[in-house]
C-alpha cells in the first residue's frame, strides 16, 4: 500500500455561505443574475445576445445573389445548386487534367456553399414562425377533440341517467 499524501477536494466556492439557512428558509437565497444584454466575451472572441444574421460581407464572404429584402429563395437556391453541381464536374475534370489547380475550384465549391448555407439560414426565422403556426394548430385540434369526447360522454350520462330515472320510476 503507498503512503503518501493524496490531493484533497479543493474548497467550496466562498458563496456557498449565502446559502446556508436556505432549508429552514427557501427564500433566503439570493436572486438568480440578471440575463446578459448585448455585447459579452467569451473564450478571447466578443459574442452578442441579439439574434442577428450577420451579412456575408461581414464574414469576409462575397455574395453570389443579388442583395435586398425581396429575395426569391427558391430561385436562387435553385441557380446556386446548378452552379455547385457545375463546379463539382469541373474540379473533378481538372483533378483529372491538371490535378495542380484543383484549390480555385475548392475555393469556388465552398463560396457556393456559404452562399447556400447563408440562404438557407436566412429562412430560420420563417421555418420557425411556421412550426410554432403547427405546433398551436395542432393544439386547437386537440383541445377541440377533447371538447367533443368530453360533450359526447356527457350526452351519454344524461342518457343513462334517464334511463335510470326511467327504471326507478317504473318501479
Amino acid at each position: 500500500m503507498a503512503t503518501g499524501t493524496a490531493a484533497s477536494y479543493p474548497p467550496p466556492p466562498p458563496y456557498y455561505r449565502l446559502y446556508s439557512d436556505y432549508i429552514t428558509d427557501p427564500d433566503s437565497a439570493p436572486p438568480p443574475p440578471p440575463p446578459i444584454e448585448g455585447a459579452y466575451p467569451l473564450y478571447g472572441s466578443t459574442y452578442t445576445t441579439e439574434a442577428v444574421l450577420p451579412s456575408l460581407e461581414d464574414q469576409g464572404v462575397r455574395q453570389l445573389y443579388p442583395k435586398g429584402p425581396n429575395i426569391d429563395f427558391k430561385k436562387e437556391l435553385t441557380s446556386l445548386n446548378r452552379d455547385l453541381q457545375l463546379h463539382i464536374l469541373e474540379l473533378a475534370d481538372v483533378l483529372v487534367e491538371r490535378p495542380s489547380q484543383y484549390a480555385r475550384r475548392v475555393e469556388d465549391i465552398s463560396l457556393i456553399l456559404r452562399n447556400m448555407h447563408h440562404l438557407l439560414n436566412s429562412l430560420r426565422p420563417h421555418q420557425a414562425r411556421a412550426t410554432l403556426i403547427h405546433i398551436l394548430e395542432s393544439q386547437i385540434k386537440q383541445r377541440k377533440q377533447a371538447v367533443e369526447d368530453i360533450k359526447r360522454r356527457r350526452d351519454e350520462a344524461q342518457k343513462l341517467l334517464k334511463e335510470a330515472i326511467q327504471i326507478l320510476d317504473g318501479q
